[in-house]
């Protein structure tokens, strides 16, 4: 005890066990729902323009769109 106060148990965050479980799930939470919208935007780009045309440019690759659109409807 310091001047009548209890000592809280200090880590090198200076975090309590329960605040750094709830940051912990907080952070986790953030992380998962920022990567899951990364992966749709980079595959509604590929879709868009795929970043490797073939040798005839993007000309070739008119038929990935169709082919696209079959694979997403039977995802969704």
């Amino acid at each position: 005890m310091v001047n009548g106060v209890p000592e809280r148990p200090s880590s090198l965050s200076g975090l309590t066990e329960p605040e750094a479980k709830e940051f912990h799930a907080i952070f986790l939470t953030s992380f998962i729902i920022f990567t899951a919208i990364a992966v749709v935007a980079h595959i509604l780009v590929w879709m868009w323009r795929p970043w490797l045309p073939g040798p005839k440019g993007y000309a070739a690759l008119e038929g990935v769109t169709h082919t696209a659109q079959s694979l997403l409807s039977m995802i969704v």
